[in-house]
């Protein structure tokens, strides 16, 4: 019977044997581009391990569609899938290559380069339009002026140590009674540009108005040569305001007139004028100016271990990474105090280490316009940004900032480990149908990137250093476009800029107080 039950021991040993596996992850470690050259490039590359691209300028002259790589160097073991970059890329669109260590990552490299063109006129209306995909160029002059010699003042297509013909560079003399053929050769390859002119009865334009609450931007388009200028008034008035030289820039015939100290909720009257001829009177009305609520941080609550930022039953606009924290700690947003006048609350942000050993991570005190939408494993996902119309052009606030040395980090911030800490407050305006959500976990990271399609208009005010009271601090929010009308207004502060990557120093301490929207100059 002893024999039997070794017998039979031994056996589901083996056929627990036979079924053990290797389940043990490998390690995450970012895969890096440490250094990387190219030939022909101008200045150093930005290597940016957060978007994962590294960006090369180039100058002029320089053929970014077959560009060598000189030299390379990556996070220690990793290597470059299918050695992509032994032979000439092109980047004249993003190049995207995988580099792989235990995981893969998808890199681009990005080729920067600016080349030069114009083609400009006697006697023009408005800025030429240059088309460098479709290779063409369109303009219009006067119906005054023949087309069959059309004076060219000054012309180029090319990139340096390229070549037109007709050579056009000095000046000239085309016919465009139809489209101007024009060859341009770079690189040992040619391509046909077309040149169009076109002829209006109407010299003086007035294109439009870009209306914000306080300030406006008048548009239009003059002959070129002329005097020209804008005026406006508020819609009723008899009175028209010309506006200061030192307000209006041109490009060619193009004009753009900056107004400010305008009242919000307004009807104005605008127009371009020159050489004696008004153009369009164009109507526009500005925006309201709204400010954020509960901006100077009086209003709290606490719900279990989660301080909210808002009134109790109350309508929610700033979230909180609290929920997170306080899966392994206490919340680490909370109200002070401490405030600039001694009254009152402010909203204090500390970043700290909560759990315990392996088991914990870092918790960058932070507040956001948006909300706390769930917690996965422990990472978090935010919603980015409340509804906003309006378009304010500064954010001013008061702040007090402990800084502390950078003892925790994730792979891609080692480098860091050290330095002290350091703190932002960012704001953007979006045009995007959604609010901009907001992935911590490194297996499916969203960051916001100020650069995106979908941000109009960004601004940053961000320190390192320690400060033993309350200071102001003033952003000036940098429109990519006036035209275009947001959706929705993002504001962010942090104790630990790369709290997001869990990057940071325990310890460091962020006050914030009076958050104020600025909608004139």
């Amino acid at each position: 019977m002893k024999k039997l039950i070794y017998a039979i021991a031994m056996l589901l040993a083996v056929v627990a044997g036979s079924c053990i596996h290797n389940d043990i992850p490998y390690p995450w470690i970012q895969v890096n581009f440490l250094e990387l050259t190219a030939k022909g490039q101008s200045g150093a590359t930005t290597i940016d391990s957060t978007k994962l691209t590294a960006t090369i300028s180039f100058p002029e002259q320089t053929d970014i569609s077959a560009v060598s790589i000189e030299s390379y160097k990556l996070t220690a073991g990793a290597t470059v899938a299918g050695n992509v970059l032994d032979k000439p890329i092109d980047l004249s669109s993003p190049f995207e290559v995988t580099l792989s260590l235990y995981q893969d990552y998808t890199w681009k490299i990005v080729g920067l380069q600016t080349i030069e063109r114009y083609f400009d006129v006697e006697g023009q209306i408005g800025q030429s339009v240059i088309d460098a995909q479709a290779q063409t160029v369109t303009l219009t002059i006067p119906d005054t002026r023949p087309l069959d010699a059309v004076k060219v003042l000054k012309a180029k297509l090319e990139p340096l140590g390229g070549s037109m013909e007709p050579d056009l560079a000095d000046g000239g003399t085309i016919d465009a009674t139809k489209p101007v053929s024009i060859n341009v050769t770079a690189w040992g390859r040619v391509q046909k540009w077309t040149v169009t002119v076109e002829q209006t009865h109407v010299n003086v334009r007035t294109l439009g108005v870009d209306a914000f609450s306080c300030v406006a931007w008048i548009h239009g388009q003059f002959e070129a040569g002329k005097p020209h200028g804008a005026q406006y008034r508020r819609s009723g008035d008899e009175t028209w305001t010309t506006v200061p030289e030192t307000d209006i820039t041109t490009n060619g015939g193009n004009l753009t007139a900056a107004l400010s100290h305008l009242s919000p909720n307004t009807s104005y009257e605008a127009r371009v004028f020159s050489d004696g001829i008004d153009g369009e009177t164009v109507t526009f009305t500005t925006g309201a100016t709204p400010q954020m609520p509960n901006s100077d941080f009086e209003w709290w609550w606490q719900d279990g271990k989660v301080w909210c930022p808002w009134k109790q039953d109350g309508e929610a606009f700033w979230g909180t990474g609290n929920k997170g924290a306080t899966t392994l700690g206490q919340s680490n947003t909370t109200p002070s105090t401490d405030t600039p006048t001694g009254i009152g609350t402010a909203a204090s942000l500390e970043t700290r280490f909560v759990g315990i050993g392996p088991l914990g991570k870092l918790a960058a005190g932070n507040i956001f316009a948006g909300y706390y939408v769930r917690t996965v494993g422990t990472n978090g996902v935010l919603s980015m940004g409340r509804p906003w119309t309006d378009r304010p052009v500064k954010l001013r606030g008061q702040y007090q900032y402990t800084s502390h040395e950078i003892n925790y980090s994730s792979s891609e911030f080692r480098h860091l480990i050290g330095q002290p800490d350091t703190c932002i407050v960012w704001v953007a305006l979006i045009d995007s149908e959604e609010a901009y959500e907001i992935r911590t976990d490194p297996k499916d990271r969203r960051l916001f990137d100020e650069n995106g399609p979908e941000v109009i208009a960004y601004g940053k005010f961000q320190t390192s250093e320690t400060t033993t009271e309350y200071g102001a601090f003033e952003i000036e929010i940098d429109y990519k476009s006036t035209s275009r009308v947001p959706r929705y207004l993002l504001v962010t502060a942090s104790a630990s800029k790369y709290g997001d990557y869990f990057t940071g120093g325990d310890g460091a301490k962020l006050l914030l107080d009076n958050l104020e929207l600025v909608y004139d100059y």
